[in-house]
């Protein structure tokens, strides 16, 4: 990403329309107008631009979050590809409600987290490099948001939108990966007791250190390689659904016939 870039007009009339959609709370209109529906360096300018507005606010950077793995939600959103986005500490359910960024029409999805023991900064990444470069995984659900009205968004809207990032929570049983392997697991999701959701670990990619792969190289590729201690949301194992005030979310990772880890979640009722 080049300061030409960042430094464009429409992407900064884009970046200043989707962060006074999240100061108001009013979805806005989508991006592409200005920047066009798949310019990947525009987007990523745009997101780049929302991050530091963050940044400098006070918002502490704790990792990344890998967006549209699945082939159920690219089907949902009509893209083609995955993106990324930057994971900030509030964002994390375990802040006080008051002091988390505003949803406006969150969805929730259920998917696997890994967090780094070491720096993904090196030529040669792969789906076997990274595994060492894993601490541990764990259960995780990540409520999207989008900041564009509707939910009616191109790729290049979403990666704009800090890949339409919302809050995140993560189980409290860290998984060895010597344990087992991610693509092998399976997923349900339940709402208020009902399953809504369901998939496998094959359905990230592949493989969700696929994902961690793809955006090791990414980030690297921007400038802004992963280090240790971040978490990474590895991208969806299933499809996501609508999330309404007061609704219980859980959701369990399997291995076989083992429960690997759970992870659970209550919209509050004035978020």
């Amino acid at each position: 990403m080049t300061s030409t870039v960042t430094e464009n007009p429409a992407v900064v009339a884009a970046a200043q329309r989707l962060a006074e959609a999240a100061d108001t709370g009013v979805p806005a209109a989508p991006v592409r107008d200005l920047i066009g529906g798949d310019d990947v360096a525009a987007a990523y300018a745009v997101q780049r631009l929302g991050v530091r507005r963050r940044v400098e606010s006070g918002a502490r950077v704790v990792g990344r979050k890998i967006g549209l793995t699945a082939p159920a939600v690219q089907r949902q959103l009509g893209v083609d590809q995955p993106d990324f986005g930057v994971l900030f500490a509030d964002m994390d359910v375990r802040t006080p409600p008051a002091d988390r960024p505003r949803l406006l029409q969150p969805k929730i999805e259920a998917e696997l987290a890994f967090v780094l023991s070491a720096d993904l900064d090196t030529d040669e990444i792969d789906a076997r490099s990274v595994r060492h470069a894993v601490d541990y995984a764990v259960a995780a659900l990540e409520i999207v948001d989008s900041r564009i009205a509707d939910w009616d968004i191109t790729f290049g809207d979403t990666v704009a939108d800090n890949a339409s990032s919302g809050w995140f929570a993560l189980g409290e049983r860290p998984l060895s990966l010597a344990d087992f392997e991610p693509r092998e697991v399976g997923m349900n999701m339940r709402v208020d007791g009902e399953i809504v959701s369901t998939g496998t670990g094959s359905a990230c990619l592949g493989d969700p250190l696929n994902a961690l792969a793809w955006l090791a190289r990414t980030a690297r590729a921007l400038g802004d390689p992963l280090r240790a201690g971040e978490i990474v949301l590895s991208g969806a194992l299933g499809p996501m659904v609508p999330l309404r005030s007061r609704a219980h979310v859980h959701s369990e990772i399997r291995y076989g016939v083992e429960t690997l880890g759970t992870v659970g979640f209550t919209l509050e009722e004035t978020a």
